[in-house]
């Protein structure tokens, strides 16, 4: 095992992350949804209104061909699907499905499992901590 002290923050946010992704695609392959990782990032990046493409792209940081191609994947197997976007007439969004639901319902368990995992480790004052941290990260990296 690598000593986590010899790693940079990315990767000390990333394979904590990485540990959570794998426990969903899991429950997933489970239940019968055998979601490889490139449509994986790309359907939890989608919002709940839906996404437009250009910004999903973005989101995913893939080019807009390579997302059309995932899109396209993820709509033959009924998980998302494609609406006009209202404030533009040339433009698509995507959304989730009602099966793409019932994907969001099967890993959300497993997602407040983990975080549980994680509080219980931390304790309740360190998790509120590394949270409201992780939220200011987040919002510097949208600016």
């Amino acid at each position: 095992m690598t000593d986590p002290s010899t790693l940079n923050l990315g990767l000390l946010l990333f394979i904590p992350y990485r540990a959570m992704e794998s426990a969903v695609l899991d429950e997933l392959r489970a239940q019968g949804h055998d979601l490889p990782i490139s449509q994986a990032r790309v359907f939890q990046r989608i919002g709940p209104q839906g996404t437009r493409m250009s910004d999903l792209a973005r989101a995913a940081q893939v080019s807009k061909q390579t997302l059309g191609s995932i899109v396209d994947q993820l709509e033959r197997r009924g998980y998302v699907q494609r609406v006009p976007d209202p404030a533009d007439a040339r433009g698509r969004i995507v959304t989730i499905s009602p099966l793409g639901r019932r994907l969001v319902d099967l890993g959300r368990p497993v997602v407040e499992k983990v975080e549980a995992g994680w509080s219980a480790r931390l304790g309740p004052e360190d998790t509120a901590t590394l949270r409201r941290l992780l939220e200011e990260l987040v919002r510097e990296s949208e600016d």
